[in-house]
């Protein structure tokens, strides 16, 4: 019998698991999870986890800034009356 593959990703990812599904290294999630930019985890018996779908959020957050930033500056391009 051929080996069984999970259909399903894990939801909960480690550390260094949750690091790597964004593409970063620990140290610099580390950073990012203190500043507040990406979740903090939860604690499931002896296991300290991130939450994917959370992960997921967080990720999609992290331009935001950038891209209101570009329309503001846009708008003020606008000359006033317009």
């Amino acid at each position: 019998m051929a080996d069984r593959v999970d259909a399903y990703p894990p939801r909960g990812l480690s550390r260094d698991e949750a690091a790597r599904y964004i593409g970063i290294g620990p140290t610099l999630f580390d950073e990012l999870v203190q500043a507040g930019r990406m979740p903090r985890p939860v604690r499931i018996g002896k296991r300290v986890i991130w939450d994917r779908l959370k992960i997921d959020a967080a990720f999609a957050d992290l331009g935001a800034d950038d891209r209101e930033n570009q329309v503001d500056r846009a708008l003020r391009l606008v000359p006033a009356g317009r």
